[in-house]
């Protein structure tokens, strides 16, 4: 009786473990999933800096030019059209449509 209960312990025991090494699996491709989307967005952020940094640097040459244009050139641009011209140039990337590149 006593090796009976044993037996069934063992096999509860084996159970548990092999869904427990299901479930570490199940994590483990999970966290390689999330490190491979994690790569991926850190990426597109360092793209998005260093296009940010680049629009900076054109406004102010922009606006350099504006104003050395000034004290050469009686003529003004309208105040409003100056603005309108500034638009993100980043295109259709986006987080939610960054691909998930394989490593």
């Amino acid at each position: 009786e006593k090796n009976l209960k044993l037996e069934e312990k063992i096999t509860m025991l084996q159970q548990q473990n092999e869904e427990l090494t299901a479930r570490i699996e199940q994590n483990t491709v999970i966290t390689r999933q999330l490190s491979e989307e994690n790569a991926n967005l850190q990426e597109y952020v360092e793209k998005e800096v260093e296009e940010k940094k680049k629009l900076s640097r054109t406004n102010e040459e922009l606006l350099w030019k504006l104003q050395e244009g000034d004290t050469v050139s009686p003529v003004k641009l309208p105040p409003a059209s100056s603005t309108s011209f500034y638009r993100c140039s980043s295109g259709n990337s986006s987080p939610a449509k960054v691909r998930t590149l394989r490593r």
